[in-house]
């Protein structure tokens, strides 16, 4: 282990160090002379850490380092050098080299300084290097550096960015003290990792503790969470702190809060805080546009994109494309759609990706053109994905294609198997033709394959807490009530004529009928319910959506895993097909 030894370090190289370390005699000799003959040492070394073509061997800094030490009184030190061309690689293109600059120094008897493992340990996060991270977790608590604020928040940021919030959050509850840095940290952590709960608990934690005032970092992460979780409530706290702190003049927090916005369904707040931005950037653009895509305002959403382009001269990049174009599909805006398709490729001169040919795909989906889709997704310059066929075989549940279906699901019985959804689908496209043995067998054969469905859950926020409802929820604290409420809902949604389509499960007791039920009995009459669902929502549920909002006189925003459905008075704004 790396830990147990200064010197010589253990530290294998990372895989993407191995292409550019070949060494550069020559260099050295010029750097040797260069030390001994003149002053220049300070600017040299720097400029080997810095440059942005592509630094130096970095055992050639660690050769020039020992040489500078062995001068009469060097200033400043090796060891402030190597700081500090480790935190110029940890914001180069080249963060890798400062894991092997690191173990060169060891190797030359340089030793490390508290301040030395910061950038090392930022360079590390941006490789998602977790094993060469935990190493130097090692060697800062066998160093005797453990408490050292500065590397405790960059060791939370590495765990966080690798996917191990679990030890991050034991860097975080194990420290003396704690700054606004080591909150941000573990809060974006939580956030990164979709764990909006925890980051909004963590939040709430925050402001209660007192002695550290949230910032702009903050703030974002907050809002990053209270958008996945659908928490508007807290989200508009948050908002009411970034004007009465005069934040609301910053980009990033403008960007995130329409972000927010829009993820809580309220699009028209989100356009007016896009319009009272001084100077957009494309973030902000995207994200308005991306707002009104998710929220079926498509042509809106087309306008903003030629304003962006038109008004404010912004070149668009792929980004913002999957936006629009994820517009016109969610708003079945077939020829726009095109449109935007054939400008991507010979305007812009941008090569379309997987996310682009999806959102083409949907599209002539949502049209009905499903062999125009299937030649689309045969002929695109890429090998097809398993999203791109499962978005096919979903437009052949709507459009009740069992040819097409079956050869989408033999596409992604390839690439991807083991997916529940689809198998569901198949069966569903056969049962709505009414080849009812071929959907029983597709039943067998999940069941016989020992493939599981992925639990449907939903969340709501009440009074600024979000609450999780998962289907057939009997552990719950409250399902005992919100059962009983569940019972009453279905008896109305009888007398309206509802019968379920499907048996699939017991969608009467499905997650977002849970969270709706909870929601009528806590709020008041005429109160928005605002759901986010983790899945797509089934037929049943969206038919009965429609039915609970016009006999309980509630609009119901309900978020699943590809769109909004705005339910009031009977209807959806998704036009019943998502």
């Amino acid at each position: 282990m790396f830990a147990a030894s200064l010197s010589p370090p253990s530290i294998p190289p990372h895989p993407s160090t191995t292409a550019t370390t070949a060494p550069a005699l020559s260099e050295t000799k010029q750097l040797q002379a260069l030390l001994l003959k003149t002053g220049a040492a300070q600017n040299r070394l720097l400029s080997l850490g810095a440059n942005r073509t592509g630094p130096a061997d970095p055992s050639l800094i660690a050769r020039a380092l020992v040489l500078l030490s062995h001068s009469p009184n060097p200033t400043p030190t090796p060891s402030f050098l190597r700081n500090t061309i480790l935190q110029s690689l940890s914001q180069s293109p080249h963060p890798q080299r400062a894991i092997l600059l690191y173990s060169a120094s060891l190797e030359y008897a340089i030793p490390p300084t508290p301040h030395t493992f910061p950038s090392l340990l930022k360079s590390l996060s941006l490789l998602l290097a977790l094993r060469e991270g935990s190493q130097i977790h090692a060697h800062i608590v066998k160093l005797g550096f453990k408490s050292d604020l500065h590397s405790r928040n960059a060791l939370i940021h590495l765990y966080a960015s690798c996917g191990c919030v679990d030890r991050a959050r034991k860097a975080f509850d194990g420290m003396p003290q704690r700054d606004v840095v080591s909150w941000n940290a573990m809060i974006a952590g939580y956030a990164r990792n979709k764990l909006s709960g925890a980051a909004l608990e963590l939040f709430r934690e925050l402001q209660l503790a007192g002695g550290v005032a949230p910032d702009e970092v903050t703030l974002v992460a907050a809002l990053t969470a209270c958008a996945d979780a659908g928490a508007l409530r807290l989200g508009e706290w948050a908002h009411r702190y970034i004007r009465r702190h005069r934040m609301d003049g910053r980009i990033g927090v403008n960007t995130a809060l329409i972000d927010m916005y829009s993820k809580c369904g309220c699009i028209d707040r989100a356009v007016e805080i896009f319009e009272n931005i001084a100077v957009r950037n494309l973030v902000a653009w995207t994200a308005v546009i991306n707002g009104l895509a998710i929220n079926g305002c498509g042509r809106t959403a087309i306008e903003y994109f030629d304003r962006m382009v038109m008004e404010d001269g912004i070149e668009p990049d792929e980004v913002i494309f999957i936006s629009v174009l994820s517009a016109c599909s969610h708003s079945g805006l077939l020829d726009e759609g095109r449109r935007l398709f054939d400008e991507m490729k010979g305007q812009y001169r941008l090569v379309p990706q997987a996310e682009h040919y999806g959102c083409m795909v949907d599209l002539l989906g949502r049209a009905g053109r499903l062999d125009e889709a299937l030649e689309l997704i045969r002929t695109a310059p890429f090998k097809p994905t398993a999203v791109l066929w499962r978005t096919l075989l979903g437009a052949c549940k709507v459009h009740k294609n069992v040819g097409i279906g079956e050869a989408a699901m033999q596409e992604i019985q390839r690439l991807d198997p083991h997916h529940h959804g689809d198998h569901v689908l198949m069966s569903n496209i056969y049962a709505t033709a009414g080849q009812q043995d071929d959907a029983v067998h597709m039943r067998r054969r999940m069941k016989k394959q020992g493939i599981g469905k992925e639990p449907g859950c939903s969340v709501i926020e009440l009074d600024g807490r979000v609450y999780s409802f998962v289907v057939e929820d009997k552990l719950h604290r409250h399902s005992r009530e919100v059962h009983v409420m569940l019972d009453r809902i279905e008896r109305e949604l009888r007398k309206a004529g509802n019968v379920p389509e499907t048996a699939v499960a017991p969608a009467a007791h499905h997650s977002e009928r849970a969270a709706v039920a909870f929601g009528l009995m806590r709020t008041a009459p005429g109160t928005t319910l605002r759901v986010v669902k983790n899945l797509r929502v089934c037929e049943d549920c969206h038919v009965a959506m429609k039915l609970i909002s016009k006999i309980y006189g509630r609009e119901i925003v309900l978020r699943d895993r590809s769109r909004f459905h705005h339910f009031k008075d009977g209807s959806c704004s998704c036009g019943d097909y998502w």
